[in-house]
């Protein structure tokens, strides 16, 4: 079993290879991301019923669902954020479902998956500045909504800038393709998460695990 995994991911194709981790990424990333929209759902809820109810995820006054949700924020369109989660995340699980199956996706299909999982990035960043220099609380399974966005959304954009699914101009789609060579967008990933968990630990040192 381990053997055949290994040599799913290690195919002597490098496209092959390139999609079946690239698609492997985006299935992990949506799924981790709708189990945390589920049962910030459920919380929400619960919280609609007794707004003073404790929720499991109300680790310390830092790591804090309730005071999370309990500002106006985190319902930004007349309904609980996670609900968004809920809608979305089941088409990103079955764009990745079909990307492993070795579905071609039209050239307009994805590029409009890429703007609008684009904004989806812009939501979940703009709501953890919210989170902590604003409300001054997190959310952990907000954390994982945040962690796991950013790897689809690298996921997407190498797939689409490998594809040339992006429109971009031909010097310009020159160069992300060498950037892709490189795995120079994997280095960025890991420092835009490396400089958010770090950002977190400055903010809040011990008052993390209090």
């Amino acid at each position: 079993m381990l053997t055949k995994l290994r040599n799913y991911f290690t195919h002597e194709d490098k496209k092959l290879r390139d999609n079946r981790w690239i698609f492997t990424s985006m299935l992990v990333g949506a799924l981790l991301s709708l189990l945390a929209a589920f049962v910030l759902s459920v919380e929400a809820f619960e919280l609609a019923k007794n707004p003073d109810a404790v929720l499991s995820c109300s680790v310390n006054l830092i790591l804090n669902c309730a005071t999370v949700a309990a500002h106006p924020t985190s319902s930004l369109f007349g309904f609980p954020n996670p609900f968004l989660g809920l809608m979305t995340e089941p088409i990103v699980i079955t764009v990745a479902i079909a990307g492993l199956a070795g579905v071609k996706f039209p050239r307009l299909f994805m590029f409009t998956a890429q703007i609008f999982y684009t904004l989806g990035l812009i939501f979940a960043l703009t709501l953890l500045y919210i989170s902590m220099f604003i409300i001054g609380a997190l959310c952990p399974w907000c954390l994982l909504v945040t962690l796991t966005t950013i790897l689809v959304w690298f996921a997407i954009t190498r797939y689409n800038i490998r594809e040339d699914n992006l429109y971009l101009p031909k010097k310009l789609s020159k160069q992300a393709h060498g950037w892709l060579d490189k795995d120079y967008d994997k280095f960025v990933m890991a420092i835009v998460i490396f400089l958010i968990v770090a950002g977190i630990f400055l903010k809040y040192g011990n008052g993390l695990f209090a």
